[in-house]
């Protein structure tokens, strides 16, 4: 399962109420939305100070891994870190995946993962900022400049999903971004803090 993360400064420690179980069980509820109209035409895509997004083409395993980390890690994000470098290089270099990296002062300060395998459908799978880049006006702007990349492939619609580990307002963000709920469900994970796989410092 893919959770998208739009991250703030929460500790890792305080999850929302029943969130977690005693058994090292995570309870948590997705929320999966969708849009079908193009980005607005004065939707802010522009950005203040020393912004600059690239493309990152067939990036190797060391650098999505440190992006990944960096950004999902607050967050639980677990799918990527479970996997071995060769599932996982396969997915962040097929042709169907464009991924794009925000720098802030040179700094990489987070990134976006699109995924058109589902033509004429298009996933917003990762989203996220570093922590020290939230709050700053960054993230809403740079949500409405990768929809406005993805609007390009002319999809009948573009899918995101969140979930109750994000902030508080990762829900209302997406909408006020054009996008409506069209499911949501109550999933149970497994605490990946607990597994062999997580970094342990």
């Amino acid at each position: 399962m893919k959770m998208t993360k739009l991250t703030n400064n929460k500790p890792t420690d305080q999850w929302p109420e029943g969130s977690r179980s005693r058994d090292g069980i995570l309870e948590v509820e997705v929320t999966y939305l969708e849009t079908c109209l193009p980005l607005n035409k004065h939707a802010q895509t522009e950005f203040d100070g020393e912004v600059t997004i690239l493309q990152a083409i067939k990036p190797s395993i060391s650098f999505y891994r440190y992006l990944y980390e960096q950004v999902g890690r607050p967050w639980l994000w677990y799918e990527r870190c479970a996997m071995n470098d060769k599932t996982l290089l396969a997915i962040i270099t097929n042709p169907t995946v464009a991924i794009y990296v925000i720098y802030v002062d040179g700094v990489p300060a987070g990134y976006a993962e699109l995924d058109y395998s589902g033509d004429p459908m298009v996933e917003l799978s990762y989203f996220g900022l570093v922590e020290q880049f939230i709050g700053r006006g960054i993230g809403w702007r740079f949500l409405n400049w990768i929809l406005d990349v993805a609007w390009r492939k002319q999809p009948n619609c573009i899918r995101v999903n969140t979930c109750t580990l994000d902030h508080p307002n990762a829900l209302s963000c997406y909408q006020n971004a054009g996008f409506t709920i069209y499911n949501q469900e109550v999933i149970h994970i497994r605490d990946p803090r607990l597994e062999p796989y997580w970094p342990k410092n």
